[in-house]
């Protein structure tokens, strides 16, 4: 099952990709959800390079303030596509952070075809550290900076936070820089004050550990590391989000369906029990008849993303 679903959206991609401008592996741009916003910035370039994977959508709740606190929230692909800010949960997560009176950054980020990790997570620290340089411009309020993401969006943000405050570090015989040096504000911080986690794979040396879960020759993981776990097992340990947790993590909560068929649930459920093991403020809600997205967004989920958050705070 997986196998085919992943085989069906790498061909729809393909498919967009021919469509887009040099330079760039596309991705799905959904219809415009029409948000209740006091103001809204398209494109933005958050690396000063011009590079439409390197843009964000910023997006400003309806009631006007001088400031406002700041959700980073990331699409998820399976790390394919460069440009699909705008599939990032508009009108779920989106919408219910706007309402809740939080500014939200939707960015784009390299996929696994421009570079391989840690280019991705790199990314992420970039419009981090974008918040806090442009924060008056934007309105930003740096004393809250969260990040959030579906699948592989939130697995970066479950990455961002597990990392947070970790430049570099070897995990095993692998030496990965976690900063990076993208955009034009490296002396500001990339630290998260809290992170949410919608179904991400979290640990990426046990996908399988749910039924079904047999991939194909290439798995996404695969793809984006340009390896093989039998072969380079601390690559994937260096991707996982689990690898990094610690007491001093911010606060996480986890949300992931029962009957997810792409992101095994046991991924939510380990990375749950790490966290509380550490001492980690951590909360997981695990939907009994969710699935990969589906059946996730409920009110009350959003809500409790919207709590969860407005407790850090």
């Amino acid at each position: 099952m997986r196998k085919t679903i992943l085989s069906t959206f790498m061909l729809c991609l393909a498919s967009v990709a021919m469509a887009q401008p040099a330079g760039g592996f596309g991705g799905f741009q959904m219809p415009q959800v029409k948000l209740e916003t006091s103001q809204e910035w398209k494109d933005v370039n958050y690396a000063g390079d011009n590079q439409a994977y390197h843009t964000c959508d910023i997006y400003l709740p309806k009631q006007e303030k001088a400031s406002y606190p700041v959700v980073i929230h990331i699409y998820g692909s399976a790390w394919f596509s460069n440009n699909s800010k705008g599939m990032a949960d508009l009108g779920t997560i989106v919408k219910a952070l706007l309402n809740a009176g939080y500014a939200v950054v939707c960015p784009n980020h390299r996929s696994s075809m421009d570079a391989k990790w840690p280019a991705q997570i790199n990314d992420i620290r970039a419009v981090i550290r974008f918040v806090r340089g442009e924060a008056a411009k934007y309105k930003f309020d740096t004393s809250f900076i969260a990040t959030s993401g579906f699948s592989s969006g939130g697995h970066l943000s479950s990455t961002a936070a597990t990392t947070s405050g970790l430049k570099q570090t070897k995990v095993g015989t692998v030496d990965i820089d976690l900063e990076g040096s993208v955009g034009c504000h490296l002396d500001e911080s990339s630290a998260v004050n809290a992170a949410c986690d919608w179904s991400g794979p979290v640990d990426l040396t046990a996908m399988d550990c749910g039924e079904a879960m047999k991939m194909g020759e290439n798995s996404p993981e695969d793809v984006l590391l340009n390896s093989k776990l039998d072969k380079e097992p601390d690559k994937y340990l260096s991707l996982s989000a689990t690898n990094y947790v610690d007491p001093n993590d911010p606060p996480i909560i986890i949300f992931h369906g029962e009957k997810d068929n792409v992101v095994p649930c046991c991924q939510g459920k380990k990375f749950f029990e790490l966290l509380q093991a550490a001492g980690v403020k951590s909360e997981a809600t695990f939907v009994p008849e969710g699935g990969h997205g589906m059946g996730m967004y409920s009110e009350e989920n959003l809500q409790k993303m919207v709590r969860f958050l407005d407790s850090v705070r």
